[in-house]
């Protein structure tokens, strides 16, 4: 693997591949098998080394991956902050002379915001989950609203962030003056905090959390009743790469949360057994959510299929959510189709190019 300060460039077209990402960590380590599998050169900056990347010379004769940060804070406050720092690293990173983007650094800042990301969907006729307009930042605000709309659950979620950091299912009964809710986040000392462990909060205790979630920049989604499979309610991670389906996990849990590190589990799709006309459906919504971000290459996103109907309901989209344990460990299909894709536009030059600065993104 070259030093990403010591790499010699072709002086004629795109000709070299640059990640840019964190040292440790799965995503780095298989996209890099995939690069060697392939027999490709692949240049590494981490993001504690991004002054080296703006003092890089030929910039223009490379295609750039884009990974998230690894972030050492789980306090929610903190995490909304360092979201927007890293924004502002997207925003300086579209303005260097990269050759190309696999993903394009303003559409990943906007995919980072779940009511933007969602409100660009709707706008091309995508089936997506509910998102109330309404802001709440008491959770008495909350209870008016539900007992008004005559909602008993809804999902609360911060709308930047991933992982399920902060997400929380809600179940409100004012006929017996009950609250419930399910989460992985934890408050400490009057901060919450995100972990890997679930929890369910009753009454005061439910309530007290809630009061210090919604002082964050959160959403209120309607709650959806999930496709079920042997006693397990499940949606799906599909991730779509260059107009293509590439991998469809589907996750199951006996909660309402279904993230894989929160002791859930997930299974081939083909042993759900939908019936054709199902995945037919399914694959033609993600296709058509994917080609609502163009200079996305590559997208993983949540999508439901609701219990009665089997109709399919994007949640939320990921410019960055192309690791699967169960795709790494086994073939690590998706980062070699990455590497294929990447090097197609090593060739071609076919992505748009990095040295631009499109205020309306921004």
């Amino acid at each position: 693997m070259e030093r990403a300060d010591m790499v010699q460039c072709d002086a004629d077209g795109i000709n070299r591949i640059i990640l840019i990402g964190s040292d440790s960590g799965k995503r780095k380590i298989y996209f890099e098998k995939a690069a060697a599998d392939a027999g490709v050169n692949l240049s590494f900056y981490d993001w504690k080394d991004f002054f080296l990347l703006e003092k890089a010379e030929s910039l223009e004769n490379s295609v750039v991956k884009i990974d998230a940060p690894e972030w050492e804070s789980c306090r929610l406050r903190e995490l909304d902050e360092l979201t927007a720092q890293y924004e502002e690293r997207l925003f300086q990173l579209a303005k260097l002379p990269f050759g190309a983007f696999f993903n394009h650094p303003f559409e990943i800042a906007e995919a980072l915001n779940k009511r933007k990301c969602k409100q660009r969907l709707m706008e091309n006729g995508i089936a997506v989950t509910e998102m109330y307009e309404e802001h709440f930042s008491r959770r008495e605000e909350l209870f008016d609203f539900m007992k008004e709309q005559r909602l008993h659950q809804v999902f609360i979620k911060p709308l930047k962030g991933s992982g399920a950091a902060g997400v929380t299912a809600l179940r409100f009964s004012p006929a017996k003056g009950k609250t419930v809710l399910y989460t992985c986040a934890a408050l400490n000392r009057d901060e919450i905090v995100n972990t890997k462990k679930m929890y369910r909060l009753e009454d005061k205790d439910g309530e007290a959390f809630l009061d210090k979630l919604l002082e964050l920049d959160c959403a209120v989604e309607k709650w959806y009743r999930k496709s079920v499979f042997e006693g397990y309610s499940y949606d799906l991670r599909v991730v779509v790469q260059d107009n293509h389906v590439d991998y469809i996990l589907p996750r199951l849990s006996k909660g309402p949360i279904t993230n894989l590190h929160l002791n859930n589990h997930s299974m081939e799709f083909s042993k759900l057994n939908l019936d054709n006309a199902v995945v037919d459906r399914l694959t033609e919504v993600c296709i058509r959510a994917a080609g609502c971000y163009p200079r996305l290459k590559s997208i993983g996103m949540d999508v439901l299929l609701e219990k009665e109907s089997q109709k399919p309901y994007v949640i939320e989209m990921n410019a960055q959510g192309d690791l699967l344990h169960k795709d790494v460990y086994h073939e690590n299909k998706i980062y070699k189709r990455q590497i294929e894709i990447m090097k197609a536009m090593t060739a071609y030059g076919s992505a748009e190019t990095g040295y631009e600065t499109d205020s309306t993104q921004s």
